[in-house]
């Protein structure tokens, strides 16, 4: 019998700032709210059931701006779902950068 060797934990490329954002999901036509728990550069974790849904467009709002993207799941957890941004445009991503920068934790 051999012995099992931990895999290292994959370290993320985007750094996550912990949120308490209210954003909008638009799917099907309509428009819900719902918490982001987390939010970075790449992508978001929404806290709720999207189990049918393999995109979804956010409406994260940020301080000056509405950040608006297609989002792709990109993983499912009982309590929610992390998104991955499709594609952010260049003043989006200001934005999210601005917001992230100060509550990101100091050794990051």
């Amino acid at each position: 019998m051999g012995i099992a060797i931990p895999q290292p934990v994959a370290e993320r490329y985007h750094p996550r700032v912990a949120t308490d954002l209210t954003v909008k999901v638009l799917m099907n036509g309509r428009a819900y709210p719902a918490r982001a728990k987390d939010l970075s550069m790449a992508g978001l974790y929404l806290l709720g059931a999207y189990q049918d849904a393999e995109k979804v467009t956010v409406a994260i709002p940020l301080p000056g701006r509405e950040v608006v993207s297609i989002c792709r799941v990109a993983r499912r957890h009982p309590d929610g779902v992390g998104l991955e941004f499709d594609s952010i445009d260049w003043e989006d991503m200001f934005a999210l950068a601005r917001y992230m920068h100060p509550r990101l934790p100091a050794d990051s």
